[in-house]
């Protein structure tokens, strides 16, 4: 399993594909076994697509720093600079799309396009999830097996109707989620840094092509929120999904169409 040396830690990491390299960073808690199989195997037939695991989750090291989201971004851009990358397209995922932003914003010459999928500006101009998530989100989960977890978090990336209708998948999306899960006290260290994320004041700062992406049924990072990041960066162009939840595996079959009519434009 490859793995690079990236400040304090060891980054987790895969190559797909060859062309001009897409970055792609996952979401909180999450990690390159949470990947939609479709969406790699599209998008590898394009561009050199680059995968990691975030700090804490996975199969990257922990470390005893505290987490913010301006570490994960030097993890990022320390990720590209051992892989000899100097500029990529980049697409984040949820917390991925929060440290694209800062990614953006602090490496702008990293950038050459930005997609922002499911994801906020964080700060009082984002809107929150319910009170309930959030209280789920900050529970202590000590007490719980792995699997426990995941299926407690099926619910929130999938919408009722695909988790009725899709079993088979949605096993598939749990074993996914059980073959590298975070721990506790990782979850928690990502989850405060999050809490802490705050860009919209800097968003007009951001002069790269940019896509946003979000389900209108995500009751994670709700709706609202990609049209509050389209409106704040110059230019962004805002696709809405009518019948996705937060992992838009829905409508995953428009979302890559979306993806590659956006990265082709000159």
């Amino acid at each position: 399993m490859p793995k690079v040396k990236v400040n304090d830690i060891k980054i987790y990491y895969e190559v797909h594909g060859e062309g001009f390299p897409l970055v792609m960073i996952m979401g909180l808690s999450g990690n390159i076994d949470w990947w939609d199989p479709r969406l790699i195997q599209e998008l590898s037939k394009k561009f050199k697509i680059v995968m990691f695991d975030n700090r804490g989750a996975g199969r990257t090291d922990v470390s005893d720093r505290k987490y913010t989201l301006k570490l994960f971004v030097d993890d990022t851009a320390g990720l590209m600079d051992a892989l000899d990358i100097s500029r990529a397209h980049v697409f984040g995922v949820s917390m991925g799309g929060m440290i694209a932003q800062e990614l953006v914003l602090n490496y702008p010459k990293k950038v050459e396009k930005l997609v922002l999928c499911s994801t906020n500006c964080g700060g009082t101009k984002s809107v929150p999830a319910s009170q309930e998530i959030l209280e789920m989100l900050k529970a202590d989960k000590s007490a719980f097996s792995p699997e426990e977890i995941a299926r407690a978090t099926i619910p929130l990336l999938f919408t009722e109707d695909f988790i009725k209708n899709n079993p088979d998948l949605v096993e598939l999306s749990i074993q996914q989620i059980l073959r590298a899960p975070i721990s506790n006290e990782a979850f928690t260290r990502q989850f405060n840094a999050t809490m802490e994320f705050d860009t919209y004041e800097r968003l007009s700062q951001i002069k790269v092509p940019t896509l946003v992406l979000h389900g209108k049924r995500d009751i994670l990072i709700p709706s609202e929120n990609g049209s509050i990041i389209a409106k704040a960066i110059p230019n962004a162009k805002l696709v809405y999904f009518e019948n996705s939840a937060h992992g838009l595996i829905e409508e995953m079959d428009k979302v890559i169409s979306v993806l590659l009519d956006f990265l082709a434009e000159s």
